[in-house]
């Protein structure tokens, strides 16, 4: 994990976090990077907390807090949405335009069959997203997002539903077949009297695999 540090200062490290790591443990996710936090003290007594979540099969930047005065104060950047973040994704499909804004609420849904996933809903949370397109290949597209709000699921919901494409790979919102190609590209995060924390994560091989690379991004 220290050779995936991307940013690091006395008050945060940004982390290229690998797909298939979850950031907490769970029933279906025993191994998480709460594993491997010791690791990543860099001379300090406390291990670093995960500020946000990225979903477990999500790849790329993920802020964590050196100690707990800098891990309430990058919260509230992300509560107030003053957290800038752009994501990498290949869609199962072309979009019709270039670029446009998906605003779609969202609501938490579970069944016995299917279990929990979020859908668009009126009555569900605000949430908006930015997205332009890259690239077009073999009827697939590189897409980038970037999300005006944080909500759970978000870009994979505003792919499947917002513009009719679901991401590739999601095993929830599509067919699932092969890795989900949904990459965390970029974070800003403000501070201040100080430089924002700024960090960007190269595309993992699996998107080179699917003909991408990060030319246009």
């Amino acid at each position: 994990m220290q050779d995936r540090v991307l940013f690091i200062d006395a008050e945060a490290i940004v982390l290229d976090k690998p797909a298939e790591l979850a950031v907490h443990p769970g029933p279906a996710t025993r191994d998480s990077l709460e594993d491997a936090l010791d690791a990543l003290r860099f001379g300090f007594a406390r291990r670093p907390s995960p500020v946000h979540r990225l979903d477990r099969d999500t790849s790329g930047c993920l802020l964590l807090a050196r100690h707990p005065k800098a891990h309430r104060r990058f919260a509230r950047a992300f509560d107030e949405g003053r957290v800038e973040k752009s994501y990498a994704a290949v869609l199962e499909g072309v979009p019709a335009g270039r670029e446009g804004r998906i605003e779609l609420a969202l609501i938490k849904v579970s069944s016995r069959e299917q279990g929990w996933r979020m859908a668009p809903d009126p009555a569900g949370r605000a949430a908006a997203t930015r997205w332009r397109l890259i690239e077009e290949r073999a009827g697939r597209a590189l897409v980038l997002f970037e999300p005006e709000t944080g909500r759970t699921h978000q870009l994979r919901v505003h792919a499947a539903s917002g513009l009719g494409l679901p991401i590739a790979g999601d095993p929830v919102y599509g067919r699932g077949e092969g890795p989900m190609l949904l990459h965390a590209l970029s974070l800003k995060v403000p501070r201040d009297g100080k430089p924002p924390v700024e960090a960007r994560a190269p595309l993992p091989p699996s998107f080179a695999a699917a003909g991408f690379d990060d030319a246009g991004l």
